[in-house]
């Protein structure tokens, strides 16, 4: 793709957000909450972990702790036997405890609705406060995860691996209403169609907007995934 200005990127970039919208129509958090105390722990736990698994143990946890006051009295012995499948457990349950914490002794038991009041919570990165944000307040806000990171950069739309700056480029690009929506839809493609090792290029909505498919790292790992698998070498005399 040639060299593009900003508002040509602005241009190709909200023609991305259409098509991925008439594409995946009905992407949305693919965590399960009822509150936005449930919204903040399950994102939580979702770091390095499947939704999936998130929402297989998050029933029995909410059903233990329904709110900040009583997750903040837990102990955190019984919290890690609740989340022990999700990975990270006892770094998890000092997140989970920690944030409970901050919530009833900062906010009221009451979880709070601004980015700088929930990135200050311990536990909460930016990524978690705009997932609840956006998700629990439906105030606007880019959630970047890995799938995030990798669609946007094939997309050309970033080329940077700090979230925080690629956040800050999307911003720029996508309008504010839609950043919520706008992080569902190529969170839902990303695991659909633009696979990390094996991307479904032919079949891709926004293929004709993408520069990967053509550029020197798509062709790379084409190479690599025809490359002839190498015969195992034969096996060694054994001695004694």
């Amino acid at each position: 793709m040639p060299r593009e200005s900003q508002s040509d990127r602005k241009k190709r970039a909200l023609r991305i957000d259409h098509k991925l919208a008439r594409a995946y129509p009905d992407a949305d958090c693919a965590l399960r909450y009822e509150t936005p105390f449930q919204l903040l722990i399950a994102t939580i736990l979702s770091a390095q972990c499947t939704d999936k698994m998130v929402n297989s143990v998050t029933p029995a946890l909410f059903r233990r702790y329904p709110d900040a006051k009583a997750l903040s009295q837990a102990r955190p012995a019984d919290v890690e036997a609740l989340i022990r499948p999700t990975g990270f457990f006892r770094q998890k349950t000092k997140s989970l405890l920690g944030s409970a914490i901050d919530i009833v002794e900062k906010f009221g038991g009451e979880v709070p609705r601004t980015l700088e009041e929930l990135t200050s919570l311990r536990g909460a990165a930016r990524k978690t406060a705009n997932v609840v944000l956006g998700n629990a307040f439906g105030i606007p806000g880019i959630t970047v995860d890995t799938h995030m990171k990798r669609v946007n950069g094939r997309l050309g739309l970033t080329r940077h691996d700090d979230p925080v700056k690629i956040e800050r480029d999307l911003m720029t690009l996508i309008p504010e209403k839609d950043w919520t929506w706008y992080s569902h839809r190529v969170i839902h493609h990303g695991r659909e169609c633009c696979d990390a090792r094996k991307p479904q290029c032919e079949r891709c909505p926004v293929r004709s907007e993408c520069p990967w498919p053509d550029s020197a790292a798509a062709h790379a790992a084409t190479r690599k995934k025809l490359a002839p698998r190498k015969a195992p070498a034969p096996p060694g005399r054994r001695r004694g």
